[in-house]
């Protein structure tokens, strides 16, 4: 789904600003942890409700919650709410935060020493416009988004290059399989008319249609002019 290494953006957690605005306090972030500079007082970002957190720091939250490192094809509310919440504020806070960056020799979190890659300063630069769009467009990355997936459950773990798409399999793993998309898709009135069972076959790349950091578009309706198929993420 998303052009620049997702699992890579999805492991910023600034430990829990999942309820509320970062509480800032005056030092820099450590060495040791990047929540602490801003989360003093754990307990006051965190939700209604939660249990409470011994300590404070990105390793109180990992107790529990995963980072979303494994790649999987998976919903990752954790994941998801600490980059919206801290995206969400007046002034959008920078990657590099919480993130370690070397162009063209690391990307990683302040405190641990995985990189997830080497990416450029045009990689970088595109990975943030990606997030962007994932956090607050009307296309099919924020429709993820809204749903608890992060960049990781579409693209893995691994940082791609800006070209990278989503194969079909990846997204069969949460909305397939296949047959239960053509079954939902199906037109009572017209039953050939089916863009999840066309005579271009099963090799079509879903994201032929289901573009992520732009707006979705049919296919289809590039040969076949009057058929009205509507998709989500069209923007409108």
């Amino acid at each position: 789904m998303m052009r620049i290494g997702l699992s890579f953006i999805i492991s910023a957690f600034f430990c829990l600003g999942i309820a509320a605005l970062p509480q800032r306090a005056s030092a820099a972030p450590t060495a040791a942890d990047p929540c602490v500079a801003c989360h003093t007082d754990l307990s006051k970002v965190l939700p209604q409700n939660h249990k409470p957190v011994k300590g404070t720091g990105f390793s109180s939250c990992t107790k529990c919650h995963a980072t979303g490192e494994s790649g999987e094809a998976e919903v990752n509310a954790f994941s998801t709410k600490v980059h919206l919440a801290h995206f969400a504020q007046k002034q959008t806070i920078e990657c590099t935060a919480c993130h370690s960056y070397v162009a063209g020799k690391s990307f990683g979190l302040i405190g641990q020493s995985h990189s997830w890659g080497a990416p450029t300063d045009s990689d970088f630069a595109a990975m943030k416009e990606d997030f962007a769009s994932w956090a607050g467009s009307a296309f099919t990355d924020n429709l993820h988004a809204k749903a608890s997936v992060d960049c990781a459950g579409c693209h893995g773990k691994a940082m791609t290059s800006a070209d990278a798409s989503v194969d079909n399999q990846r997204c069969l793993t949460c909305h397939g399989p296949l047959q239960k998309l053509v079954d939902k898709t199906r037109n009572a009135e017209f039953p050939k008319r089916n863009p999840h069972s066309s005579h271009l076959g099963d090799d079509i790349a879903c994201t032929t249609c289901h573009h992520a950091h732009a707006a979705a578009a049919v296919y289809c309706a590039d040969c076949h002019k009057l058929w009205k198929m509507p998709i989500m993420g069209t923007g409108k």
